[in-house]
C-alpha cells in the first residue's frame, strides 16, 4: 500500500505539470531537489536544488502545445515510490536536429519520487 500522504503529493506535482504550473510543482519540491531524466539509458540532463529544476521546468513547458501524464501504476520500496507512467504531448516549435511543431510524442516511461519531511527530494524520469 502507498502511503497517502506520498501519493497526494506525487498526484499534486503531476496534476501541476498537467496545468504546466511551474509553481505548484515547486510547492511539492524539498529546496535541495535532486531531478534526472535519463533516455535510453543514459542520463541526459539533471538539477540541483530547485532553481535549477525551476529553469528547466520552464524550458520544458515552452517545449510543448499540450502535454500530459497519466500515472499506470504506483509501488512503494523503503523511501521511493516508483510511477508507471503515460506520456503525451505536442511539440510547439520546431526543435533543431528534433522533432517538428506538431509531432506527437507518446510513451511509458517511470519516475522513481523520494522523499524528504513530506516533499519531493528526489525524481528520477527514465523513458
Amino acid at each position: 500500500m502507498i502511503d497517502p500522504l506520498r501519493q497526494a503529493v506525487i498526484e499534486a506535482y503531476i496534476d501541476a505539470y498537467n496545468r504546466f504550473d511551474i509553481e505548484g510543482m515547486l510547492v511539492t519540491l524539498s529546496d535541495d531537489v535532486r531531478f534526472e531524466h535519463h533516455s535510453g539509458g543514459q542520463l541526459s540532463v539533471a538539477t540541483d536544488g530547485k532553481g535549477d529544476f525551476e529553469r528547466l521546468a520552464r524550458v520544458g513547458a515552452a517545449m510543448f502545445a499540450s502535454r500530459h501524464q497519466s500515472v499506470v501504476a504506483l509501488d512503494e520500496a523503503g523511501d521511493t515510490v516508483l510511477a508507471t507512467i503515460d506520456f503525451h504531448g505536442e511539440i510547439a516549435e520546431d526543435i533543431p536536429d528534433g522533432p517538428g511543431a506538431g509531432t506527437v510524442i507518446e510513451m511509458r516511461g517511470t519516475s522513481a519520487f523520494g522523499f524528504s519531511s513530506g516533499k519531493i527530494c528526489r525524481v528520477v524520469d527514465k523513458a
